[in-house]
């Protein structure tokens, strides 16, 4: 392969077949599906859906248990193992329930970015895209404009969607846009799949960069999501600050407090003082700039290859001696002052 080419992704319904939500209970040659056994199962590396709880895990095992698992799982061979990418909830309940085995599809030959649009896909066909949490949404808009961008197809939007995912002001960058109206109608079709404005699919890319601790921490609304933006810019050490003050102290992260990080950080790593100052809203000391004339003054009396420590105390030693000087004449000046007073006397 040539460093120019891009390997392709497979659409979706190509790795399944158009008919695929039609054959789903039709076993047959084309779909590979077998019954396998539970314990063979292991779950996707980073998983990144939340499993479901409560009264929708218990709908489930009560439908496994009445009419069995009617939807196959799908599963890539992995080793000795099946690694399972559509179907952990019934894997989890069919346990649940004490099942030896479950039937599932064995799809052979796939890239890694296939399967995990397998995992994306399935998932937002199971629940609705809106029903997903933000983490969940920016890791299905991620792998799908990567899969999108592999298949080159909407090239065109694509860079325009990431274009703007980088963007150090994601708002300021759509209006400043030199193209204008026709980036911004071409940026809404980028959205059009999940009802999402071109703004929302660039933060949800934004989001999707963040480390997993504060994807939840932006699922429970504990960060906002275009402070969550901001997060994203900071680096893994600053980050790791942040995150210990934030989840010690159950703190909240604002849009204001979030560029202020982004703001510090970008001129220097946080540091635990900076960032657990602005996070509780206290003003930062700003160190006071030389005056102007400054420069003037040191290039005049000094070089550049003196050491910080010598023009230090030359200049120590300099002002001692000027403030001596400015004592001395006051006391001159007194003592004269006092000769008059008494002559005139």
């Amino acid at each position: 392969m040539g460093k120019d080419e891009v390997k392709k992704v497979k659409p979706f319904m190509e790795i399944f077949g158009d008919d695929y939500e039609e054959d789903l209970n039709q076993k047959d040659e084309k779909t590979n599906q077998q019954s396998l056994k539970i314990e063979q199962l292991v779950p996707f590396k980073n998983h990144p859906f939340k499993l479901y709880e409560g009264e929708r895990f218990n709908e489930m095992v009560e439908s496994i248990k009445h009419f069995g698992v009617i939807v196959p799982i799908v599963v890539r061979k992995k080793k000795l193992k099946f690694e399972v990418l559509s179907g952990h909830n019934r894997v989890k309940a069919s346990k649940e329930l004490g099942l030896k085995e479950i039937p599932a599809i064995v799809k052979e030959g796939l890239t890694e970015e296939e399967a995990l649009l397998i995992v994306t896909e399935t998932n937002t066909m199971q629940r609705s895209f809106t029903d997903l949490p933000h983490s969940e949404r920016a890791t299905v808009i991620a792998v799908r404009h990567e899969a999108m961008k592999k298949q080159g197809f909407r090239t065109d939007l694509l860079k325009e969607i990431e274009k703007l995912s980088k963007s150090p002001n994601i708002d300021q960058e759509l209006t400043s846009s030199p193209v204008g109206k026709k980036l911004e109608t071409s940026m809404v079709k980028v959205g059009e799949e999940y009802n999402l404005s071109k703004n929302s699919v660039a933060r949800y890319l934004r989001i999707s960069k963040l480390p997993n601790e504060f994807k939840e921490l932006v699922d429970a609304g504990q960060i906002a999501i275009r402070a969550g933006v901001d997060l994203s810019y900071l680096r893994e050490e600053s980050l790791d600050i942040v995150h210990a003050i934030i989840t010690e102290e159950n703190f909240k992260i604002d849009m204001n407090r979030a560029r202020r990080l982004r703001g510090a950080d970008k001129k220097a790593p946080l540091t635990f003082k900076t960032a657990h100052d602005i996070i509780r809203g206290e003003p930062i000391e700003k160190k006071p700039k030389p005056p102007k004339y400054w420069g003037k003054v040191f290039t005049k009396y000094f070089t550049p290859e003196q050491k910080e420590e010598e023009v230090t105390n030359i200049i120590d030693k300099a002002l001692a001696m000027y403030y001596q000087s400015i004592e001395k004449d006051k006391k001159v000046s007194e003592d004269t002052k006092v000769e008059d007073e008494e002559m005139e006397i």
